[in-house]
């Protein structure tokens, strides 16, 4: 007896598939934040605030986002309330004054200047520096910043970067720097007046963003939409 099968490759995959033989490829991941510097942090604020208006909190992340020729930093600032992105720099870089660049397009794009603001971030290098504090504090801008590193710290942020990515092809590979540069600003501007969310009561970030009589609702690790998907 031959005990010789004759497969195709597919077929091979599928049954080396079928008893876990297969490597799992590794994505690629690239590290925007380094928490481990000498330079002062601040507590966590953000966790015990119900969110009823907007301009209320700001969350700040970075994301990245890639060319054929190199890795470029999407650097973000998003109203917690509305889900509105406030401000934004798509930079070759990862330093402070590229972050700082969002920020302040965040300050010119404010509707209630007069309101007490809570700025909430990671500990990264960039939002600990002088530079992006001294931004802060002379808009008199309170500071909030994540403890142990959890998504679930930034969950607004994390959130809108998911967005970004797979909704609006952020994570796809663009030809060169001025091309992801035109994708992320009619993206921002698509997500901002025609994207609803379900946690804004279908309201878009611009429309949520003029009205505050809409009470967002909580989140936390067990009942937050993000952690379920929702948004």
């Amino acid at each position: 007896m031959n005990d010789q099968i004759a497969v195709g490759r597919d077929k091979l995959f599928e049954i080396i598939g079928e008893k876990g033989l297969l490597i799992t490829k590794r994505k690629k991941y690239t590290k925007t934040t380094d928490s481990k510097h000498w330079m002062r942090t601040y507590p966590d604020r953000a966790k015990d605030i119900s969110l009823t208006h907007p301009e209320q909190l700001w969350v700040a992340d970075i994301t990245y986002m890639n060319t054929e020729q190199q890795t470029l930093y999407l650097h973000l600032v998003t109203d917690a309330y509305s889900k509105q992105i406030m401000g934004y720099t798509l930079s070759k870089d990862l330093k402070a004054e590229s972050t700082q660049r969002a920020l302040q397009m965040a300050f010119q794009n404010r509707m209630y200047p007069d309101r007490v603001l809570l700025h909430h971030s990671d500990r990264g290098l960039q939002y600990c520096s002088s530079l992006y504090i001294n931004e802060l504090r002379g808009h008199d801008c309170e500071i909030s910043m994540t403890q142990d590193g959890s998504p679930y710290d930034n969950a607004i942020a994390e959130r809108v970067n998911g967005i970004l990515k797979d909704e609006f092809y952020c994570d796809e590979k663009f030809e060169d720097e001025k091309i992801a540069q035109q994708h992320v600003a009619q993206s921002i501007m698509i997500y901002n007046t025609k994207r609803p969310h379900l946690s804004c009561s279908m309201l878009t970030p611009i429309q949520m963003h003029g009205q505050q009589k809409i009470v967002v609702k909580k989140w936390n690790k067990k009942t937050s939409l993000f952690a379920k998907g929702g948004s």
